[in-house]
This record gives C-alpha cells, sequence and structure tokens, in this order.
C-alpha cells in the first residue's frame, strides 16, 4: 500500500510560481510512476505530468515549458514546480501512484493511489 501526500498549494496571483510536494510512506516509491492530476469546480480530472521510475516524463500540453515534474526516490518524494501561472490553473490538485511495470498512463483510472488533493488558486 502506497499513501501519498500533497503539500505546496495556495494562493498566488498569476504570473507566480508555486511548488507542490507528494510525499509517500513506503520505500516501495522507488517502484512506482508518478502523476499529477487537477480538477476545476464542474470539469473532469485531466492529466497535468507523470513521471516514470526511471525519469521518463510527460507533459500535459496545457502546461508544458510552464511545468517541471521531477522526483527523489531516496526521499519518497515527487515535485510539481509550476512557473507562469494562469488562472486557468486553478484547481485542486492530486498526486496519483502506479505500478512502474505499467509506464506513465494520461488516465486516471489506471492509477491505483492518491493522495487527498491540494488547492491551487491563481488570482488574475
Amino acid at each position: 500500500q502506497v499513501q501519498l501526500v500533497e503539500s505546496g498549494g495556495g494562493l498566488v496571483q498569476a504570473g507566480g510560481s508555486l511548488s507542490l510536494s507528494c510525499s509517500a510512506s513506503e520505500a516501495t516509491f522507488s517502484r512506482v510512476t508518478v502523476g499529477w492530476f487537477r480538477q476545476a469546480p464542474g470539469k473532469e480530472r485531466e492529466f497535468v505530468a507523470a513521471i516514470s521510475w526511471s525519469a521518463g516524463i510527460e507533459y500535459a500540453d496545457s502546461v508544458k515549458g510552464r511545468f517541471t515534474i521531477s522526483r527523489d526516490n531516496a526521499k519518497m518524494t515527487a515535485t510539481l514546480q509550476m512557473n507562469s501561472l494562469k488562472p486557468e490553473d486553478t484547481a485542486v490538485y492530486y498526486c496519483a501512484a502506479r505500478d512502474r511495470r505499467l509506464g506513465i498512463s494520461r488516465y486516471r483510472y489506471d492509477y491505483k493511489y492518491w493522495g487527498q488533493g491540494t488547492q491551487v488558486t491563481v488570482s488574475s
């Protein structure tokens, strides 16, 4: 069982930056692919970025060039650095994990483990 806890959300002005962290409870973190998803009010949960155990990375087109995902397996932490934030980035951001043998997926139902979410609000 992998338990995930997100932190780092908050309120920021457009153009600003935030860094989200996803901490895991067990050493199995190094054996999972980690994804970040977000859900705005009234919208479906959508893919943001993902990083495999071997540091393969994918981004949604909407965040490419502005967001950076990374991981530190020794610290059992994944980070989503968000720069040049826009009001449309406002959402609850979720960290998720799946078995690394399954690779990266942009489909939320492919992720077995989820954090509780952290709110990101970008004001215009």
